[in-house]
């Protein structure tokens, strides 16, 4: 059996790294392309067969993952998305002058369900007005995020925020760089390996937005050390099974939440509630809050779609046994 490194997923076959550094064009064997079968992703590590006479290898299992990144399908409502296995490092990247916190804080959930170290990259900073603006924004992020997590402004002719970026690829450490289209991931990957290796698309003035021009997920070699696993722009960012990473995401909430009255306190109107306290003192935000009560509300939505959706197929299990 041949072990190789899935580096590549495009609108054809997925593209595998053998030992040796060949690079080869494989299909998944039968038994993966059936319904509810896990298919490879950029990261894995999976294990071929080559049939005589076959123009392409045979992915035939995938290894047990380290870490996945995964997201509500955006197609299914009670399936998960794999985005991405195998790697340190989630770089999370927002245009300096169009942060949007409320996208950042889900980026953040995701990140931190995965147990990968986190960081936010603010790009495009050579189009602020100013040093002082640059400043301030960073500022403003960092204030919206937990203190562990690094924010690192990244500008065209400024290579301090390169340099920090590099820093936290070392030579054996794999990162995941994620962000809706337009935010500038492309630009950042060409400038860390210091030559166009991606194309870069333009952005509508009026509302920031770009269209994809990675339309592939693939793994890049950072000549200075480690490896950039670059992600088309993803749109929808549904919760999964996402507690564990909204509790990490809004830790100053939940630490605060511990000093309420009731254990099940909601956070509404009940006496002797910590959170509302803190609100109303101004140590948390209203927009913070709400942004945390929704993402708790979605996460439990689909934990419900997911029983239900259990409940249903031993139904189905069951009718099936019983008129066979």
């Amino acid at each position: 059996m041949i072990r190789a490194e899935v580096v590549k997923l495009d609108r054809g076959f997925p593209l595998v790294r053998l030992d040796d550094g060949k690079e080869v064009r494989c299909e998944h064997a039968t038994e993966l392309q059936k319904g509810g079968q896990q298919r490879a992703v950029v990261g894995d590590i999976v294990q071929l067969s080559w049939p005589e006479g076959h123009d392409k290898a045979i992915i035939s299992a995938i290894e047990p993952r380290s870490r996945e990144l995964v997201r509500k399908d955006p197609t299914e409502r009670t399936v998960p998305q794999v985005l991405a296995a195998n790697f340190d490092l989630i770089l999370i990247a927002q245009p300096l002058s169009q942060v949007n916190i409320k996208r950042l804080e889900r980026e953040l959930v995701l990140a931190y369900e995965t147990g990968a170290d986190i960081a936010v990259i603010l790009t495009k900073a050579d189009l602020a007005a100013d040093v002082e603006t640059v400043e301030r924004i960073r500022e403003q992020v960092s204030c919206r995020i937990e203190r562990t997590v690094p924010v690192i402004v990244v500008a065209q002719d400024d290579e301090e925020g390169l340099a920090q970026v590099r820093a936290l690829l070392a030579p054996d450490k794999c990162a995941v760089l994620i962000g809706r289209s337009g935010v500038g991931k492309s630009s950042l990957i060409n400038l860390l390996v210091g030559r166009n290796v991606q194309q870069i698309g333009e952005v509508r003035e009026s509302d920031g937005k770009g269209r994809h021009t990675t339309v592939s997920r693939q793994i890049v070699e950072i000549p200075s050390g480690g490896r950039v696993m670059d992600m088309p722009g993803v749109r929808g960012l549904g919760m999964w099974d996402a507690q564990a990473g909204i509790q990490a995401a809004f830790a100053d909430i939940e630490e605060i939440a511990q000093e309420c009255r009731f254990d099940d306190c909601r956070h509404e109107k009940e006496p002797g509630c910590a959170v509302r306290a803190a609100i109303e003192d101004g140590r948390i935000s209203e927009e913070r809050f709400s942004s945390y009560r929704a993402l708790m509300d979605e996460t439990a939505k689909v934990q419900q779609k997911r029983e239900e959706a259990r409940w249903k197929a031993k139904d189905r299990s069951r009718h099936f046994k019983k008129h066979r």
